[in-house]
């Protein structure tokens, strides 16, 4: 008896802590446009899932894809996202019978010489997953791995200003449901329904370099290329088509690290070669002409472009991709 009051004891405990746990994790955790964009894919089918990193975020407008091919598509990538978070994403997308007839995957080379940093990168996605067999497969493969606080203490990433000034309006649209896209505009950008955030022009004469991480195929995380083969063989068992893309930075920036996107193209080119799988760079020499690499296309050097120049950018890259897999 004296055992089972112990059990029931610890059980109450840790039911009360999970309890709490998930009421600060209720009013604290900020709705995101992350929030939005899992949200959209998980109750609507898309001709194309776009995924990869912030460039691919800023770089890859859906709306002007569909102008050009009238596919209808959805833009997942963050940055911070990596090929074990897009290799989730896809299986949860095939559970819920909502697989695209395409992704497109935006690499990033750097960051897959990047190590995945702690913190909330690690729920960036995950937070929002519905309760599903791949939700709790990604948090064995990627989440448990991470600092307990991020587990148990989602929010504690964020400012505790930020989330106590903003806590009426996060708790609202989280009862309500509430997915609106205008709370994301800021003095610099805005986000769309699409998934797209548009950057709006800026003064380039002030750029710099600081912040800009070259590749460099000795630093390549093994664990980073095993999920990207992943990705691209659970597509192809699902009947999914699959093609990357490198996109366009400026030419000052092509210039600096001339090595080390050279090398990028040598690597991944050949990597997708082996895998026959659609890789289109907008930085090397065949495809650098479909493509602007002036600064005032840019809003940085590392390769944002502003929103005219994404839209652009994406109908040429379309038409290009369209062309290339119907001649497969």
């Amino acid at each position: 008896m004296r055992n089972f009051k112990k059990t029931l004891c610890a059980l109450l405990i840790a039911a009360a802590a999970a309890g709490i746990f998930a009421g600060l994790d209720f009013l604290l955790y900020p709705c995101t446009f992350i929030r939005n964009d899992l949200h959209t894919v998980c109750v609507e089918s898309f001709d194309d899932i776009y995924v990869g990193t912030s460039h691919g975020k800023i770089n890859l407008d859906p709306e002007a894809a569909q102008e050009v091919n009238g596919r209808k598509g959805h833009n997942l990538c963050v940055g911070g996202e990596y090929s074990v978070d897009v290799y989730y994403m896809i299986k949860l997308l095939i559970e819920l019978e909502r697989k695209p007839s395409r992704v497109i995957y935006e690499i990033s080379p750097a960051y897959f010489t990047l190590e995945k940093e702690e913190g909330n990168n690690y729920l960036l996605f995950y937070h929002e997953f519905p309760f599903s067999r791949a939700k709790l497969e990604y948090f064995g493969d990627a989440v448990a791995k991470c600092n307990f606080r991020t587990m148990f203490f989602p929010w504690y990433e964020y400012s505790l200003s930020y989330e106590l000034a903003n806590m009426r309006t996060t708790v609202r649209k989280k009862l309500q449901k509430d997915y609106g896209i205008g709370d994301f505009r800021t003095d610099t950008q805005e986000y769309h329904a699409s998934g797209f955030v548009a950057r709006y022009p800026v003064d380039s004469s002030g750029f710099g370099f600081g912040g800009i991480h070259a590749f460099r195929r000795d630093e390549i995380r093994q664990e980073h290329m095993e999920y990207l083969e992943k990705v691209i063989d659970l597509c192809r068992a699902q009947d999914i088509a699959f093609a990357a893309v490198i996109t366009p930075v400026p030419v000052d920036t092509l210039r600096k690290f001339s090595e080390g996107y050279e090398d990028a193209d040598r690597y991944f080119g050949e990597f997708f070669k082996e895998k026959e799988v659609v890789c289109i760079n907008f930085n090397n020499r065949e495809y650098y002409k479909y493509a602007s690499h002036r600064l005032e296309s840019y809003t940085d050097l590392d390769g944002h472009m502003n929103e005219d120049a994404a839209r652009e950018f994406t109908k040429n890259f379309m038409r290009i991709l369209d062309q290339q897999q119907r001649a497969e």
